[in-house]
């Protein structure tokens, strides 16, 4: 399968005030919104997909991450990542994924700047996460490339040592909380906030370019 067709990106074009470095740290979480540059189309594959997943793994391993979601479109791609380690910068992630995509796009290669969202608190309850998630895989249906988002093939889970998890399997989301949970508590959180708390309330809701 291939895409080739160029459809709206939803991403904004604005700039706002950046968020201090801490907004990124420990257990944030992030929806992440790459687009290639001059909006080439024409890469996107079964191959492509392959190794994208495969390059995404290298990073959320490296970074102490989750992704819970991310959507690969014909000219730009989303990725939701959770912070699940006291060390983890997804400003780095970012940094080092920006590289890595951009040997896979050659000559191709992503835009300078990107854009991303920090999750709010409200947003990081299981009702609201969830549609986040299910907003950002549904991206396909929207710009009608598909009937509905389980027909896409380009979009996905991503938790390393798990391979086979389907957001729209029927237990998904109890096995994916109890996933985190116990991420969560393999770090050790005693600098700050405990792992007992409800998630970082740090950032503020914001569309963040990313440089």
């Amino acid at each position: 399968m291939n895409v080739s067709q160029t459809v709206p990106t939803g991403i904004p074009h604005r700039h706002l005030p950046r968020l201090t470095a801490a907004c990124y740290q420990r257990n944030a979480i992030v929806h992440w919104s790459l687009t290639v540059q001059d909006r080439s189309t024409g890469w996107l594959d079964d191959l492509f997909h392959a190794r994208f997943r495969e390059m995404l793994l290298h990073t959320l391993t490296r970074y102490d991450l989750f992704c819970p979601a991310y959507c690969l479109m014909p000219d730009h791609l989303h990725m939701l990542w959770m912070g699940i380690a006291p060390a983890c910068d997804q400003r780095r992630a970012a940094r080092f994924f920006r590289e890595q995509m951009d040997r896979l796009l050659a000559p191709r290669k992503l835009q300078r700047e990107g854009y991303d969202h920090v999750l709010r608190e409200q947003d990081r309850h299981r009702g609201a996460f969830e549609k986040i998630v299910l907003y950002i895989l549904e991206n396909p249906v929207r710009a009608g490339l598909v009937p509905a988002a389980s027909a896409y093939s380009f979009s996905g889970v991503l938790i390393p040592g798990y391979p086979d998890l389907d957001v729209s399997g029927p237990d998904y989301w109890d096995l994916f909380w109890r996933l985190y949970e116990a991420a969560l508590q393999k770090s050790d959180w005693r600098e700050g906030a405990g792992v007992g708390r409800t998630l970082t309330s740090a950032a503020t809701e914001q569309t963040q370019p990313l440089t």
